[in-house]
């Protein structure tokens, strides 16, 4: 790649939100960088990383509600860049999974602007990680596959062809549409009694989980008032929580539980 401008950018991944899980590399770009842009998912305890004069915006997006359109983001990417600064855009988890880092990559490019990727450890692996549940087990899981439960009622997942072909299926961004995806997976064929978690501001102290089937857990997520973010896995793989949730053992004078009237989960200070 050829840059045309003295300053470039380090498109870096957070982690899923534990501050001590970003990578050296990543802590190394926001210590150098003039201007750091970061997300809403990113774990703003990061930003004391960051060097004093450094310039932070904030560009996150929550349901319903974008702080920036994504265009304008690239655009601030370019502009910033071009103006000879060493620019780091902090998404949470990996900037390649679900994080639109590919078109941001992309803008870039067409810009001539020089970026470098700084990869994260995703939620798609280290939530569950953190509930005891490994994504893969050579005796009962080969394959896993993360997909959006974004766009639930729409075609554009094939949710049946996933239940028939993956033996672990992690959804990320599918709280809303919980149900909705359980009753998708039965149509398809998926059994009912197929395992299911739901784990709640993952890698966190607050870190909530709650365990099910594919007929039971929509219903048992309303109960518990779960909220944003949490991700859901599926599969035969759940079931190694009830042995292997270490973290949940670890968090000595923490509920394990909330209750349904607490305030909602929220790491982030807006």
């Amino acid at each position: 790649m050829t840059a045309t401008t003295v300053g470039k950018v380090y498109l870096v991944g957070a982690g899923p939100g534990d501050p001590e899980l970003i990578t050296l590399k990543g802590k190394r770009c926001l210590e150098s960088a003039d201007v750091i842009l970061f997300d809403e998912l990113a774990n703003h305890e990061l930003l004391e990383f960051t060097d004093a004069n450094a310039e932070l915006i904030y560009v996150g997006k929550k349901p319903g509600k974008h702080c920036a359109d994504q265009r304008e983001i690239e655009a601030l990417l370019i502009r910033h860049a071009r103006l000879g600064r060493t620019v780091v855009r902090l998404k949470g988890g990996d900037p390649f999974v679900f994080g639109r880092g590919g078109e941001e990559a992309l803008a870039l490019h067409a810009a001539g602007i020089a970026f470098e990727v700084v990869p994260g450890i995703s939620s798609a692996i280290a939530a569950p990680a953190y509930a005891g549940i490994p994504v893969t087990h050579r005796s009962l899981a080969s394959s896993f596959a993360v997909v959006t439960g974004h766009k639930a009622s729409g075609d554009e997942v094939k949710w049946g062809d996933l239940a028939r072909s993956v033996d672990t299926l992690v959804i990320l961004m599918g709280l809303q549409n919980l149900g909705l995806i359980m009753s998708r997976l039965l149509e398809d064929g998926c059994p009912h009694d197929r395992p299911v978690a739901l784990i709640e501001a993952g890698t966190l102290p607050q870190q909530n989980a709650a365990f099910g089937t594919v007929d039971t857990i929509a219903a048992m997520g309303r109960r518990e008032n779960f909220c944003s973010p949490t991700l859901i896995v599926v599969g035969e793989v759940v079931k190694l929580a009830r042995d292997l949730a270490w973290f949940q053992k670890t968090r000595v004078g923490i509920t394990a539980r909330r209750n349904s009237h607490s305030e909602p989960l929220s790491h982030i200070s807006v």
